[in-house]
């Protein structure tokens, strides 16, 4: 199996490359479209700025690569975010591949910390990514902005509000937070994305 992990101005790239490796995958980094095109699976992963990774995916022609995709797609963190359809993060139009918007956590209390940095618990799982995954699983997050509860939400998380830690439409799916930083759970949710059938 081929599994492409999008090559972009986004860092923590790598440390999904070394979780495929403990898989015994090992993936094709790059930004080539034929080859990204021709790849089994595609990983859309990173952290970084929702506005400059917009600007910098339209300029590469990665954005109509990326809505175009036939194959499994998983995006993670900031891939996430800017599979939506706007960003407030820089007021900016992202790829729409999911209609939600993602917004910025804005604390009530003195110990609501931004960002929500940490572990965390998920529940109300849907979706052949989550098979074998239990509610109240715990996974690894590392963002300031978050997708609220819509349509596509197949997994749950509370901090300051209820938000969506997963989203899925057609052959897209992602992740608020890292698998390949969250253990034995994210190893499993990595093994069950390679393993879904369209």
């Amino acid at each position: 199996m081929e599994v492409a992990i999008i090559k972009y101005n986004a860092g923590n790239i790598y440390s999904v490359v070394h979780a495929l490796k403990r898989l015994n995958i090992e993936p094709l980094v790059c930004d080539d479209p034929e080859r990204i095109q021709k790849a089994d699976r595609v990983i859309f992963p990173g952290q970084g700025e929702a506005h400059s990774t917009m600007k910098y995916l339209r300029e590469h022609k990665l954005d109509l690569l990326i809505k175009n995709l036939k194959q499994p797609v998983l995006g993670i963190c900031i891939g996430m975010q800017l599979m939506c359809r706007y960003s407030e993060e820089g007021n900016t139009d992202c790829l729409g591949i999911f209609d939600a918007e993602v917004k910025k956590f804005l604390p009530t209390h003195h110990e609501e910390k931004v960002p929500h940095m940490g572990w965390n618990t998920l529940y109300d799982l849907k979706s052949d990514l989550y098979k074998d995954i239990k509610n109240s699983e715990f996974v690894y997050f590392v963002h300031s902005f978050y997708v609220p509860l819509c349509d596509h939400t197949i997994a749950t998380t509370d901090y300051i509000q209820l938000f969506s830690s997963s989203l899925h439409k057609n052959n897209y799916y992602a992740t608020q937070f890292h698998p390949e930083k969250s253990g034995s759970t994210g190893e499993k949710i990595l093994t069950n994305f390679l393993n879904i059938k369209l």
